[in-house]
């Protein structure tokens, strides 16, 4: 857990008696949903919230199941200065061109209103309504959070000594270089700032490329600067320091002035404003786009995943933790991109999920706070069929592969249907993480593809959204 200092811890305190007395008169719910980059946090709350206000078939989320929703509707958020998600252009983007929308690049909010009849003792048949607040936020800022416990010298040891190891090392190799070249306890000066930081952004973005689809990639701002661009607050990189404290007018001593300045206007006000006011949390998973660029990237999610959970505050609400510091009480870890396998895959995805945030899930549920991992989809772009191949038949799955997809031979212009066996994970996953030849030559590489062809004013595919929801909101609509 994040410890912010008395000040903060303060103005949160007040912050959540404010809250809890709102609650009595207008009970809501605060959503957070993140995940790293390309994991489908977009395509998750436009899919949630679309099958709330249609009231899609989910028979797993049992308030619809039983009848008792009345009405769902969508409100104005309550804060005018933060963007609203743009639900309406997002849905318009995947049944219009059929195509994935943007992701997320800066937080945004958006509320619906949930009539239901209570299903609770006496409150049985009695028309209650519940707020629910969705908020997005880019899973890197998240993992700027453990920052604020952390002092410059100890960021860039961290740092410099991850980036000597592979797969890094080569990504790293021009900013290093750089960076060795330099005096740290020299004079220091605004151009060697600008040039050394922007060799390591760069750094930091080819670890994001899908070949090394690496997770662990802090300060979040240097990959979605946003407004910021370009400011003193995200122009520092770290120093090799050699156990040695920066001062004077040194280029260390800058660099940790703009790294303290880092957490202050950036991180601080994230967790202060956004972060510590939510009451559950989503946290999206790609764990086949890992699987898709090797061990390394694997093993690198899951640290990423335990760095996760340091930010939090799990554990279960008391009337005086609520008053005084919102905890979340349940955190949903959903592995995305189910429909990229057949359903006979569909646990071990999960299975992996549970390998990859046991040490995630255990300090969780050791605070009082329910995890439950889940493999989902919460736009299905596939369906699934047999293919019969010399005389074997074969688990398929159906769909249109993006443009420029590959599988068996061929590259797909993203004009039609195929059917593709999307290849079988371990029945045990720890075996994928016994080190850089963890896969044995298995070539896990899976086919992306196009949303599909689906009508706006229906229920989407899905598979286990209603799961996912049930779990988040379920209890509070009782």
């Amino acid at each position: 857990m994040v410890w912010t200092g008395w000040v903060n811890e303060t103005r949160l305190a007040a912050r959540s008696i404010a809250a809890y007395a709102t609650d009595w008169v207008n009970p809501t719910l605060r959503l957070g949903v993140t995940g790293l980059s390309r994991s489908g946090k977009t395509v998750f709350i436009t899919a949630l919230v679309h099958g709330l206000l249609t009231a899609s078939r989910w028979p797993v989320f049992e308030p619809q199941a039983q009848g008792r929703i009345a009405r769902v509707r969508l409100e104005p958020q309550p804060d005018d200065g933060i963007p609203r998600f743009p639900y309406e252009d997002h849905l318009a983007t995947l049944t219009g061109p059929r195509e994935w929308p943007e992701g997320t690049k800066r937080i945004s909010e958006i509320r619906l209103a949930i009539d239901f009849a209570s299903n609770a003792g006496f409150m049985r048949g009695t028309e209650k309504t519940l707020t629910l607040d969705i908020v997005d936020y880019p899973g890197e800022w998240l993992l700027d959070l453990p920052l604020l416990a952390q002092s410059y010298s100890e960021w860039s040891r961290r740092s410099i000594e991850a980036a000597r190891r592979p797969p890094r090392a080569a990504l790293a190799e021009e900013w290093l270089t750089a960076t060795d070249e330099v005096e740290p306890f020299g004079k220091g000066g605004e151009a060697e700032a600008r040039r050394l930081a922007d060799k390591f952004t760069r750094y930091l973005k080819s670890c994001r490329d899908e070949r090394v689809s690496l997770s662990t990639l802090p300060p979040g701002r240097f990959l979605l600067p946003g407004e910021m661009e370009g400011s003193p607050a995200l122009t520092f990189a770290p120093l090799d320091l050699a156990g040695r404290e920066p001062a004077g007018d040194s280029l260390a001593a800058l660099m940790e002035k703009r790294f303290e300045s880092y957490k202050r206007l950036v991180v601080m006000p994230f967790y202060a404003n956004h972060f510590a006011t939510l009451d559950r949390q989503v946290v999206l998973v790609d764990a086949l786009a890992a699987l898709n660029a090797g061990p390394a990237a694997l093993a690198d999610l899951e640290l990423a995943l335990a760095d996760v959970l340091t930010a939090f505050r799990p554990g279960s609400n008391s009337i005086l933790s609520s008053m005084l510091a919102r905890r979340i009480d349940r955190i949903l870890f959903a592995a995305t991109k189910a429909d990229h396998l057949h359903q006979t895959s569909h646990d071990r995805l999960e299975a992996l999920l549970k390998r990859l945030t046991d040490r995630a899930i255990r300090r969780a549920e050791f605070a009082g706070a329910r995890v439950e991992p889940v493999a989902l989809a919460s736009l299905r772009a596939t369906r699934e069929t047999t293919v019969t191949r010399r005389g074997q038949s074969l688990p398929c799955i159906v769909g249109t592969p993006m443009p420029g997809e590959q599988a068996g031979g061929e590259t797909f212009d993203g004009s039609r249907e195929v059917a593709v066996f999307p290849g079988e994970l371990p029945a045990d996953p720890t075996g994928l993480f016994a080190g850089p030849d963890a896969f044995r030559g298995e070539d896990y590489r899976f086919v992306r593809f196009l949303p599909p062809k689906a009508d706006p004013t229906q229920a989407l595919p899905h598979i286990r959204l209603d799961r996912a929801v049930e779990f988040l909101i379920g209890d509070r609509l009782a």
